[in-house]
């Protein structure tokens, strides 16, 4: 099945329409496999360098620091004890691999359901050929004409000829984050308030996921 969805200019004139396949586009959003897609994003996205030293690991120390006994004072073994100022450290963080996976399908289930869930605040355009110049100003001409407001994500192949100057007139704008259609991703379109997509980009997509 498919949805009816208006194609725009960047200037705001409808061009005509789209068929939006029902089953990228219009699934029930399931919010725990979109859950897992963003643990999964974000947990892959970390690092994992923290890395402290234990007494093991801590130069010197090799003397007793006091005799056993007499002085009085708590017995010690090594001045690199976690007991002294710059001691090891006891159970600190070592360098770990915080990533995980999830099935293909299941991935593909989070973008339908990202997609289906923001699918009243899409935007299909044409493409970005009347953004003739690499200047901010005709970018936020663009998104006025096309009543946007709020965080935007532009999903659009800037490669392309016809979106040639896209990413230089777009990228000084704070609230407007552009990714290609291959980079499709669940963080992104939670994240956007308003999601603008080229008609090649919406082919693209529907041709990957609905497989």
């Amino acid at each position: 099945m498919t949805k009816e969805q208006i194609i725009l200019s960047t200037s705001g004139k409808k061009l005509g329409e789209i068929a939006l396949n029902e089953s990228v586009f219009g699934v029930e959003p399931n919010l725990h496999v979109m859950h897992l897609a963003l643990r999964r994003q974000l947990n892959n996205a970390r690092q994992g360098s923290a890395c402290t030293k234990t007494r093991s690991e801590v130069a010197g120390g090799g003397r007793k620091p006091w005799k056993q006994k007499g002085t009085g004072r708590a017995r010690a073994g090594s001045i690199r004890s976690p007991l002294f100022a710059g001691g090891g450290v006891t159970f600190g963080p070592k360098p770990r691999d915080y990533s995980f996976s999830i099935p293909q399908k299941a991935r593909k289930l989070a973008l339908k359901s990202a997609l289906s869930a923001r699918s009243e605040k899409l935007v299909v355009v044409k493409d970005f050929s009347e953004i003739t110049e690499p200047k901010t100003k005709i970018m936020v001409k663009a998104l006025s004409s096309l009543k946007l407001e709020g965080k935007i994500l532009i999903i659009a192949d800037t490669k392309a000829a016809e979106n040639k100057y896209l990413e230089l007139a777009a990228r000084n704008i704070p609230s407007v984050r552009l990714i290609l259609p291959t980079n499709l991703n669940v963080k992104d379109i939670l994240e956007a308030d308003n999601v603008v997509i080229t008609e090649a980009a919406v082919n693209e997509i529907t041709e990957r996921l609905i497989k």
